[in-house]
């Protein structure tokens, strides 16, 4: 069974740093890991792509984070990582691991609980 777990999340003041970490386990030998990422849900808003990074290395951010945030991701530990950089305190959210794994041509979609991340002002 597959699990993705994050850590990293905290309280932080603006225009500090935190890195997140998400590790997912449980892959067996008929599963191959495709894109992972992150996405954060701030109360009342819907939940947001926050950046993604596809096997061979490419990412993508949304407008909000670029020159902010860092993705990275270590293939053979099916590891993924966010520097977050300059943090505002509209970065406040929930802040979600998303992995995507083939399977006998089929893609699923796992998520993790969800780490919080509070910028105080």
């Amino acid at each position: 069974q597959v699990q993705v777990v994050e850590s990293g999340g905290g309280l932080v003041q603006a225009g500090g740093s935190l890195r997140l970490s998400c590790a997912a386990s449980g892959i067996s030998s008929s599963m191959s890991m495709l894109d992972m990422g992150w996405h954060r849900q701030a109360p009342g808003k819907q939940r947001e792509l926050v950046a993604s990074i596809n096997s061979g290395g490419t990412t993508n951010y949304a407008d909000s984070v670029k020159g902010r945030f860092t993705i990275s991701r270590d293939n053979a530990k099916n590891t993924v990582f966010l520097q977050m950089n300059s943090l505002k305190p509209d970065d406040t959210a929930v802040y979600y691991c998303l992995a995507n794994l083939r399977q006998f041509l089929r893609r699923q979609t796992y998520w993790g609980q969800g780490t919080q991340v509070t910028v105080s002002s």
